[in-house]
Order: structure tokens, then sequence, then C-alpha cells
């Protein structure tokens, strides 16, 4: 024991001995919540600017206007045709309405016409006017059919109907789709630096092999197992803390709704270092030398991570590249958060945990196997 912490000050005293990696280790992994945040924490409300133009002096378009003004998140400007196109080429207004002055009487006729919506930026803006818009034009002329044309049978409805008592309880909902996406991102890009990291600490191996420390090391009583074992342990910890001041960070600072608890977000990441561990020991193993280990284990996370779903919906890749990506462990983490978050319990999820506890076992028992064969001594390039 005293063997492996010996290693493990030594591990640690060499590799933080550069300052900066303290910033590579423990800031790298804010990026991906930086990242996050600009792409996602925008605010969630948006007030619309719609100008009006109102050719019509008749009632109804008086009314239609007053209508658009007291909608929720839309601001009413009145306009002159004259500074329209300039207005909406300049993105002063989201989008512009024309009533002409034929517009009421269109909507006396029961045959709404005279009005025109302008706009550059497409549905996006306008499906929004539009949907109260048209709605409350039907009502009016629902009106109009109701009265059979009796001019003063429809004017009292149409009173009513611009008077009415009754209220509308407008209940907000939680649009939970952001702190999803904003939590894939995060994760995602912590998987990748718990990788590159792992990868770090696994190449010290290859670097001692190269410089000879490795051979007098294992020549004393330490042994190729407790030099392992200690460079796990180094890793480990260092993953370790990466998650909790990642999902610190996340949730406290920047407030990211994760709609996961902590404990259950850190026993799976915990779990994927032990992955990575194995995946990187495993790499190194089978590498020649520092060089050839650092590439190999760059080709393996990039892709892999791409693969996975790390960076974008896992919903938007093809078929094929989804089957593809259930053979990465990256996947499985994020498919666990993603059932955490639509309401399954941890405990029903330890199917998905056994797999990842699977390939930590894999590469472990490949890395050990192969360190405890590998005993060449020869020079390195």
């Amino acid at each position: 024991m005293k063997d492996i912490i010996w290693l493990i000050r030594k591990i640690i005293r060499v590799t933080f001995r550069k300052k900066g990696n303290i910033l590579l280790y423990f800031g790298g992994p804010l990026i991906g919540i930086l990242i996050a945040f600009l792409a996602y924490g925008g605010s969630d409300q948006q007030t619309l600017k719609v100008g009006i133009i109102n050719q019509d002096s008749a009632q109804i378009a008086g009314d239609t206007v007053h209508f658009l003004e007291h909608l929720e998140n839309v601001e009413v400007v009145k306009i002159n045709e004259s500074t329209l196109k300039d207005q909406i080429a300049t993105g002063k207004l989201d989008c512009a309405i024309i009533l002409g002055q034929k517009f009421s009487e269109s909507i006396e006729n029961g045959i709404p016409d005279h009005i025109q919506l302008v706009s550059i930026k497409g549905a996006e803006v306008t499906s929004f006017v539009k949907s109260y818009l048209y709605q409350y034009l039907d009502n009016i002329t629902a009106l109009k059919r109701a009265a059979n044309g009796d001019p003063e049978v429809y004017q009292k409805m149409y009173d009513r109907f611009q008077q009415a008592n009754f209220k509308l309880q407008v209940e907000t909902l939680q649009d939970t789709s952001k702190g999803k996406n904003m939590t894939i991102m995060t994760i995602g890009f912590l998987l990748m630096i718990m990788l590159i990291s792992a990868g770090n600490f696994a190449e010290i191996i290859m670097k001692e092999k190269e410089n000879r420390t490795y051979f007098r090391l294992i020549s004393t009583p330490i042994n190729v197992r407790k030099y392992v074992l200690a460079n796990i342990a180094v890793s480990m910890m260092v993953m370790v803390v990466q998650v909790l001041l990642t999902l610190l960070m996340a949730m406290k600072v920047f407030h990211i709704e994760m709609n996961v608890s902590f404990w259950q977000m850190a026993v799976l990441l915990t779990l994927f270092a032990l992955v990575s561990a194995g995946l990187s020991l495993m790499v190194v193993s089978f590498a020649s030398s520092s060089r050839a280990a650092g590439a190999l284990h760059i080709l393996i996370t990039i892709p892999s991570c791409l693969l996975a779903g790390c960076f974008w919906p896992f919903d938007l890749m093809p078929k094929v590249v989804q089957r593809i990506a259930q053979f990465m462990p990256q996947h499985w983490v994020l498919e666990t958060i993603n059932q955490l978050q639509l309401g399954y319990s941890f405990g029903s999820l330890y199917l998905n945990l056994m797999i990842l506890l699977a390939f930590a076992a894999v590469f472990f028992l490949f890395s050990v196997y192969k360190f405890g064969r590998n005993n060449d001594v020869r020079n390195f390039a």
C-alpha cells in the first residue's frame, strides 16, 4: 500500500508540476458549459415587433388593431407605407400587417379579405401572429352568420363580443427542452475531456518506458500491478474532480435544469471514468510509443464522441449511425441521462449501468493482460 501511495504522489507531482495542466484538466470541462450556455442560454421569451398600417377607418379595423395591441409578447407600432420596407429590411420590425380600405366591409360580408402580412423572417414569425389574428377574425365572421343578415342583431352581438366579461386564465408550462439540450452538450463535452485526460495519464506509462524509468521501477518491490493501480487511481481522482466541478458549476452557477439529481449524475459519470481509464490503458498497452499512443487515443476519442451523439441530438443521426453508436460507451451514458430525464428511476436502468461496467471490465482485462506480458526493453525512437 505504501508503494502505491508513493507512486500516486509521484504521478501527481510530475503531472501538476506544469501549471498549464491544472488549467487543462480542471478548466477544460467548463468550456462545454460555456458553449452550451451560449448556444441555448438565451431568453425564453421574445417580444415580436409588429407594424400596423390601418387604411380603414371603420370600427372593425380599429377594434382589430386594439386586439393586436393587447396580445402578450407583441409590441404594436403604427407606421406608414413609406417606411414599411425600410423597417422590415433593417430588422426594426419582425413583421407588418396592412389593413386595406375595404377590410371591415369584407369582414361584414363574411369573407375576410384586404389584409396583408409582410415579413422577411418567414413562418417562424407570421404563424404566431396569424394564429391569434385569424381566430379573432373568424369569431367576428361567425357572428355575422349567426345574425342571419340582421344588422341590428349583428351589432348587438358584436358589441357584446368586444365587451365580453369572461376571462382567460393562462398557465405557463416549463419548457424542459432547452435544459435537456444544454445538459447533453455539457455532458457530451465532459465525456470527451474525461477520455482525453485519462489518455494523458495513461501515456505517462509509455513515456516512462521510453526514458527507462518504468523498468527501473518494476525491478524494485514495485510490480506492474502496483504501477498500473497507481496510474488508475490518479486518473480516477482527476476525473472525479472534473465531474464534481462540472456538475456544481452547471447546476449551482449556471443554473442548468438537468432534471437529474446530482448524485445520480455523479455515479453515472464515475462509472464512465472507469471506462475511460480502462480504454486509455488498453490503448497504451498496444501502442509502440507515446506518440503512437496519443495519436491512437485521439483517433478513438473524437470519432466515438461524434458517433455517440455527444455534440448533437442522437435522433437526428441516420439509423445506421445510431446502431453503430450502441457500441460506444458514451452513448450509454447519454441514453441513461435521457431516460432519467423522462422519469425513469435510477434502479430501473441497471442494464445500462451493467453495460458500462462491462466496457470497463473488458478494457481493464485487455490492458492488464498486455502489461503483464510486455517486457520489451528496447530503445524507443
